[in-house]
């Protein structure tokens, strides 16, 4: 068995608050330690990996806001001057540029205070020489001689952190998490920490335009959970709920700085990843199984332990779906709509999932086609999916046509019973019959997960602005269910239109809809237009005989129509549209041709 995490003693959460976020900087990092590399995690990898740095680095901005663990900062601008240049000096003893130190002291006023705190203390007590007498080794001059930037940056040595505290900061940790923080990293150098923060933000978390997507995913996760979540799953639900009591919710997920800055706080092991032993590989891992690197974050955000496992663990996780034909390298899709997929939770209702449906006699491919296409349904418990199912055995859908429905929109077994009923009176107050009603779930299952308010009503509405009357209604809707989800404003009004350029009455185009509702769902480019001008153009019939025999545009103009008008062009031969399109070939020979098939000359 492989072990998921890097064992580490303590799993501590640290308390966090991040604010302001600041502007991009971008400086070189010439620290290049070199250590023997290693794949699997442990916890004497995390420190001794070449890290590779890039030739540049960027960081989050100053902190504007206040703080409520505020040191004193210097009054005289020239002793914040000395201050920070011995800060910036301190730095850089650990192998750091000068840009980059330059920008930590600028940006970690709280540590600064701190410092400047420490110095006046001493002074004011002339205790420099005894704090010397008691071990502080770095102090090898009397304080007589010590001007205020060097007291500082004596300081800086004697908190023993290393500079951590201050760069912490200036990414936008407050100062006590900052502290915390150290003490936890305290095996980690800081041009590692560095790099290892530049790494995540540029690779892990860089922009997308796809932030409102995560936001809403994240909220239909947690809508349709429905099962015991397991250690993971419950530390990233935790997660959301210390983003959702922030300013902002969930929608700060969004936010590329503020959600890194959340998910330190929540899942701070992060920061003891290896770059090299650990994040580049599964970077790459991601990539081969289909993740794009701009939607690493959309995962990791949305189920963080998993940048904590081995890629050994993860690659078991995905031989589980195998069953319902998921292949590694198209893997990175499905991880990308259900992130949750890999938790032991999901996993083991993935099996009873199965079950359930095989005792019910769904077909396997359909069941796989509705969970790769609304894996949310694995965080579904099969009691409430058993519910569902209920209700579409009472409309006589079940078996092979539970299948047929799931499969074209899996994410009517997420509702719950009492929405999908409303679907039903709805039909039912038409005049619809259960068994009528099961007909139109079977063919247009996407009906029943539409808004009966925003969407169904609004159809209705629209035929009868374009002269349907109530007493037809339900044969349009019976005759053609599609339309009820059809898009108003880009499939029905533009279809209105093209009829009424042709010529077309209001009523006329009433008669249309009500007696071939099929027409609605017509491609005007690919269907009506290129009918419509054959009819007129070549076989000389006005426009308004599609009023008496709409079906006309159901026919192929290749297969049918235009083989029956030469044959009757041949034979100078006139009839209507009906009698031209509506008989079989069989019949259309024998009134026709007069012979018992016919023969179809080329135009």
């Amino acid at each position: 068995m492989f072990s998921k995490f890097l064992q580490i003693p303590t799993y501590p959460s640290l308390p966090f608050s991040f604010y302001q976020r600041p502007s991009n900087l971008f400086v070189s990092l010439p620290f290049r330690p070199e250590f023997p590399p290693s794949r699997h995690l442990n916890p004497h990898h995390f420190h001794h990996c070449s890290n590779g740095f890039p030739s540049r680095c960027h960081f989050c901005p100053p902190l504007a806001s206040s703080f409520g663990n505020s040191e004193p900062l210097p009054d005289n601008q020239s002793e914040l001057k000395e201050a920070q240049d011995a800060i910036s000096e301190f730095i850089q003893e650990f192998g750091v540029s000068g840009e980059i130190s330059i920008y930590i002291a600028a940006n970690s006023p709280r540590y600064l205070g701190m410092l400047v705190d420490g110095v006046r203390d001493l002074d004011e007590l002339s205790l420099w020489d005894s704090w010397r007498s008691d071990g502080k080794q770095f102090l090898k001059v009397d304080s007589v001689g010590l001007s205020f930037k060097e007291k500082v940056g004596y300081m800086a040595k004697e908190k023993g952190d290393n500079g951590k505290v201050a760069f912490l900061e200036s990414v936008g940790l407050n100062l006590s998490s900052a502290m915390n923080a150290a003490r936890y990293l305290s095996a980690e150098t800081l041009p590692a920490l560095i790099h290892k923060v530049q790494y995540m933000k540029e690779v892990l978390f860089s922009d997308n335009d796809n932030d409102g997507l995560l936001v809403k995913n994240a909220h239909r996760m947690m809508k349709h959970l429905s099962i015991p979540v397991d250690e993971d799953l419950q530390h990233t639900l935790s997660f959301f709920e210390k983003i959702e009591a922030r300013r902002g919710g969930l929608n700060m997920l969004g936010s590329r700085d503020d959600s890194f800055q959340y998910l330190i706080e929540s899942f701070p092991r992060i920061l003891l990843l290896s770059v090299k032993c650990h994040l580049i590989p599964l970077v790459d891992f991601l990539e081969n199984i289909g993740l794009p690197r701009d939607r690493f974050r959309n995962v990791i955000l949305l189920f963080p332990p998993v940048l904590l496992w081995n890629i050994e663990v993860i690659e078991q996780r995905i031989l589980a779906f195998k069953e319902i034909d998921v292949v590694e390298r198209d893997f990175g899709k499905l991880l990308l709509k259900y992130p949750w997929i890999l938790s032991t939770s999901i996993q083991g209702n993935y099996r009873a999932v199965l079950s359930l449906f095989d005792i019910e006699k769904v077909p396997k491919v359909s069941v796989g086609r509705a969970i790769k296409s609304w894996p949310h349904l694995l965080g579904c418990s099969t009691s409430k999916l058993k519910l569902m199912m209920k209700q579409f055995g009472e409309l006589g859908i079940q078996n092979r046509k539970v299948g047929r429905v799931i499969a074209q929109s899996p994410q009517l077994l997420l509702l719950k019973p009492q929405e999908f009923l409303q679907v039903v009176v709805f039909f039912e107050d038409m005049g619809f019959n259960k068994e009528t009603i099961g007909r139109i779930l079977a063919r247009c299952p996407e009906t029943f997960a539409a808004s009966i308010e925003e969407t169904l009503k609004r159809k209705l509405d629209f035929l009868s602005a374009i002269g349907v009357s109530n007493i037809h209604l339900p044969r349009v809707i019976k005759k053609y269910p599609e339309f009820l989800v059809s898009d108003v404003d880009r499939t029905l009004l533009p279809r209105m239109t093209y009829l009424m350029k042709l010529g077309l009455s209001g009523k006329d185009i009433a008669f249309i809809v009500r007696t071939f509702p099929p027409l609605l769902g017509y491609s005007i480019e690919e269907v009506l237009r290129p009918k419509v001008e054959f009819l007129v153009q070549t076989m000389e019939r006005p426009v308004r005989d599609v009023v008496g025999y709409p079906r006309f545009f159901s026919y192929s103009l290749e297969k049918k129509i235009k083989p029956r008008f030469w044959v009757l062009k041949g034979r100078n031969l006139e009839c209507s549209l009906k009698d031209m399109l509506g008989k079989n070939d069989e019949e259309f020979a024998a009134e026709f041709i007069g012979v018992g098939r016919m023969l179809v000359p080329p135009p």
